[in-house]
């Protein structure tokens, strides 16, 4: 296989340790080594579109024990998808059997491992395998694990995601607090709120899951919310037995059913431009649903923004408006001042005292590989090229990181769609840049943007989305402190399938070693 994988720990010249590791095959053309990072619905894509293609010389490296990401880690009460799951699956795996319009999180998580094993994953999966370093020595990507060992790649694809690293505020006196106090995606399996004064802090997608299903049991509940949200009813229901059944019997009847959703849900992009007409009708269709749902007038002030629908992200909900309005729930909006022993300390001076309490305060959207360390050509770290400013060719690639791709990457979220179109359209592309790589010789090319592509792909994004609704003057987790957005695709999901159908060559750098 030629080569080896140094890993330089006290220094070159400190005798550094050799370790020679590859991944599944030796390098030939038909069998380039391939690392996949994480096993989530992204991770466990690539690889299954890999296998279809023929090329089985991949491994997909997981920290965890279980394949599913984000619905492995978030177990708190309540945790379901806000897209319907006919449209949050996978094209080419249609589940028939979905048991609501919106799938708990445990039914996505049976998914993920359903499909893992109908696919054959398994032999390509090292799990308990945590990355801390992807490094480029020139002609191969050296990957270093929190054990110590390291394998060596000529493709590297990152599934981690884009949100992964919970997000925990900062508050004063947090350490000191006696009773348990958790991140929701970090919910203790054994933690019980049965009869315990619970402190919710946030209460935007996962606080207003959390809330209706703790509430009945809790002796009293308090919402600490800093910002409102605008919410709309979710309109869940449970799919009744014949129509699973028509859905597994008729042909094509789930794949109209999918059609309809995606369509329900694309127009809505319209209504995120500036000036829309249907972002009115939005707004007044958000405001008749908080007039209808909550009667208390200074409630309803409480919960009502000042600021467009879709310039933060749009809830979906049955049930939070009925449960913050239990006479053993109450919403907060003074702000946190700091924690103490026995509870919080709000801004007006009262202690709300607690027995417990939950950050459901989401993720962190600007560390979308941390904390994993990512050096390219010439020793350039990743956070550093990206410390201007956070970009992607195609959303998937980026000048002076050959061979490495990224799925989910900037500027590839969605405020109005499924991520699995987005997800299934990126993996495609990489894969013809991965074949496109392949010589008939039997080397490998290293390819990467040419940065005049990636920087006028880059421009026409951020031109795109300056006349959205993003970026009307409210503030929100899709923008950076410049005001810079990179977390959203800035139109219709029909263009970016369109534009990410195949690879144009004339953008890329290739080089053979």
């Amino acid at each position: 296989s030629g080569g080896a994988c140094v890993r330089f720990g006290a220094g070159r010249d400190a005798g550094a340790r050799v370790v020679v590791a590859d991944l599944v095959h030796a390098r030939h053309m038909s069998a380039p080594r391939i690392a996949i990072l994480g096993a989530g619905l992204s991770g466990m894509c690539m690889g299954i579109r890999l296998l279809r293609a023929g090329i089985g010389s991949f491994t997909i490296f997981e920290k965890d024990e279980r394949v599913g990401g984000t619905w492995r880690d978030n177990v708190y009460p309540g945790v379901c998808c806000d897209v319907p799951s006919h449209l949050y699956s996978y094209s080419f795996e249609l589940n028939p059997d979905w048991t609501r319009t919106f799938s708990p999180g445990w039914e996505i998580q049976e998914y993920c491992e359903r499909t893992a094993q109908k696919y054959g994953l398994g032999p390509h999966l090292r799990l308990r395998a945590e990355v801390t370093h992807v490094e480029y020595l020139g002609s191969e990507w050296c990957i270093h694990f929190a054990d110590g060992s390291e394998v060596r790649a000529d493709f590297v694809v990152s599934g981690l995601g884009a949100l992964h690293q919970p997000s925990v505020p900062k508050l004063s006196g947090a350490e000191r607090f006696r009773g348990p106090s958790f991140h929701s995606a970090q919910w203790p399996r054994d933690v019980d709120l049965a009869g315990r004064r619970v402190g919710v802090v946030g209460s935007a997608a996962s606080a207003i899951q959390i809330v209706p299903e703790i509430a009945p049991a809790a002796e009293h509940v308090t919402v600490f919310q800093r910002t409102p949200n605008w919410i709309l009813p979710r309109n869940d229901r449970a799919y009744p037995q014949w129509l699973k059944t028509a859905f597994r019997r008729v042909p094509g009847l789930q794949r109209l059913y999918r059609l309809w959703i995606y369509l329900l849900l694309e127009w809505r992009v319209l209504a995120f431009q500036q000036g829309s007409r249907l972002g009115g009708a939005l707004e007044r269709l958000c405001r008749a649903h908080i007039a209808k749902e909550v009667a208390d007038p200074d409630l309803r002030a409480k919960v009502t923004p000042d600021y467009r629908p879709g310039c933060k992200r749009i809830l979906v909900s049955d049930d939070y408006f009925d449960a913050i309005q239990r006479d053993d729930v109450a919403l907060e909006t003074s702000p946190i001042e700091r924690v103490e022993e026995n509870g919080i300390v709000t801004a007006d001076g009262r202690l709300h005292e607690l027995d417990a309490i939950v950050y459901a305060t989401g993720f962190e959207p600007f560390s979308l590989l941390s904390p994993l360390v990512v050096t390219g050509r010439d020793g350039r770290r990743l956070d550093d090229t990206w410390a201007s400013g956070i970009e992607a060719h195609r959303t998937v690639a980026v000048a002076g990181y050959p061979n490495l791709f990224f799925l989910v990457g900037p500027n590839s979220g969605l405020g109005h769609n499924s991520i699995i179109l987005m997800i299934e359209a990126q993996v495609g592309y990489v894969l013809a840049c991965i074949r496109g790589a392949l010589r008939p010789d039997g080397s490998i090319a290293q390819l990467e943007p040419r940065p005049a592509a990636e920087a006028a792909f880059g421009a026409d994004v951020q031109e795109r989305l300056a006349t959205t609704i993003w970026k009307s003057g409210c503030k929100s987790w899709y923008m950076d402190e410049r005001g810079r957005i990179y977390t959203l695709w800035p139109g219709s999901t029909l263009r970016y399938l369109w534009q990410m159908r195949r690879p144009v060559w004339s953008e890329y750098e290739i080089s053979v070693s």
